[in-house]
């Protein structure tokens, strides 16, 4: 009797995953806690173990496709000798599944792992459990992803009163999909050649909270030119002094760290719900990458702590990772406040959007050189410009522009840095 792995749930309210690679195909003979499938979900890549052994009989979904928690994964086909009697209450033609906690595993997973086990009925051979026929009772079917009923809601669909072909009736994205197509709503014209993109996995994630952000924070941007010649050279001067390299990057993140010290409700975060500014005693600083997933923004936690040179090779180390994406949730986590180099891309200034529930954030534009007057005297400098976008609920203008402005004279003058 087959038994099937569904997909359980990955911890922080989420709700789906994407495939990403499947690491078994049917007809392989796996073990207990092998790794079977690699998921993407809103927060990382993970590979998920296979709570059974036995000979894979089918793999439930595609590469790219996107399996909602409680969805099949693969079905297993247990050995003669490892076979349990049926119970008594399982209908003939339907499969056996694991439930939360089954315990022919080892692999503890949020949702699965070393519990007593949980039988359910599947969906019978060929056909749905309960079906398109299926009346739910006052037309009331479930629909657990948010995304699902957005989606509806933007067409002027009411999800709940459509029939679920997911397990139970739910509501899945196929139901509302299918439902908008008859109604002939939600598409705008489509030309020949027009591809539709879908957004899953970290683009999804990335859409969602910069749209939340956006939604909900009354930002502010301001911006400065400044002089980072002298920052240039006391580079230079450090590599010859210590042997090290120092990046331009880390040295003005050195320079925020030190800001946000004197400036400290900018190392906050908003608490929506219970309408409070939370004030962080340690500096997460995250830094904007792009990554092959796309924008991501791993943190250094305690920044605060760290030695200029730590803080550098800090720095350093996310950076390098950056070039592959492949960041822990962990790593993702915990910032309260985020610098952005956007003159990596030879862009001079922006409005970035704040990292929700962030509330600051510093971005740094290109170097370049241009003239600029010194002691009265038209001369050529290098310069950089500053922006700075804030949550106008946190703070006013005032303390923005000091923050600011501090970081542009540690940049003109790092020996500032050092009197302080």
């Amino acid at each position: 009797m087959g038994r099937e792995f569904l997909l359980p749930d990955l911890g922080e309210g989420l709700t789906e995953a994407e495939i990403v690679a499947w690491l078994v195909q049917p007809g392989d003979v796996i073990a207990v806690d092998q790794p079977v499938v690699e998921v993407e979900s809103a927060k990382s890549t993970v590979e998920l173990p296979s709570p059974y052994g036995g000979r894979v009989e089918k793999l439930h979904a595609e590469p790219g496709q996107t399996v909602h928690a409680g969805g099949v994964l693969i079905t297993v086909a247990e050995s003669a000798a490892a076979a349990p009697a049926d119970p008594p209450d399982v209908v003939p033609g339907t499969a056996l599944r694991s439930g939360p906690g089954d315990a022919a595993s080892g692999a503890v997973l949020v949702g699965y792992g070393t519990k007593e086990p949980t039988l359910r009925l599947a969906r019978p051979a060929g056909g749905r459990f309960g079906g398109r026929q299926r009346t739910v009772a006052d037309r009331r079917s479930p629909v657990v992803s948010p995304l699902v009923r957005r989606r509806a809601l933007d067409n002027g669909i009411d999800a709940s009163q459509l029939r679920g072909s997911g397990p139970g009736s739910l509501v899945m994205r196929q139901d509302v999909e299918e439902a908008i197509a008859a109604t002939g709503a939600g598409s705008p014209a489509e030309g020949e050649g027009d591809t539709r993109i879908p957004i899953t996995g970290m683009r999804k994630v990335i859409a969602t909270r910069l749209a939340h952000s956006r939604a909900t924070i009354p930002e502010a941007t301001i911006w400065l030119d400044v002089d980072a010649t002298e920052l240039f050279a006391a580079k230079e001067r450090l590599q010859k002094s210590t042997g090290e390299r120092f990046s331009l990057t880390a040295l003005i993140a050195r320079f925020a760290v030190v800001g946000l010290g004197r400036y400290p409700i900018l190392n906050s975060s908003m608490d929506d719900e219970a309408g409070e500014i939370v004030q962080h005693a340690a500096v997460g600083l995250g830094l904007a990458a792009q990554t092959p997933r796309g924008l991501m923004v791993p943190v250094i936690h305690d920044a605060e702590k760290l030695t200029t040179s730590q803080l550098r090779d800090a720095v350093a180390g996310l950076v390098a990772r950056a070039e592959t994406g492949e960041f822990s949730p962990s790593d993702l986590a915990g910032g309260t406040f985020t610098v952005n180099n956007y003159g990596a891309f030879g862009v001079d200034g922006s409005t970035p959007i704040i990292n929700h529930p962030e509330v600051a954030m510093l971005g740094i534009g290109r170097m370049i050189d241009r003239p600029w007057v010194v002691d009265g005297q038209l001369t050529v400098r290098k310069v950089v410009t500053l922006s700075f976008v804030f949550d106008h609920r946190v703070c006013d203008g005032d303390v923005a522009s000091g923050f600011l402005t501090y970081v542009a004279r540690c940049i003109e003058e790092p020996l500032l840095l050092v009197a302080g």
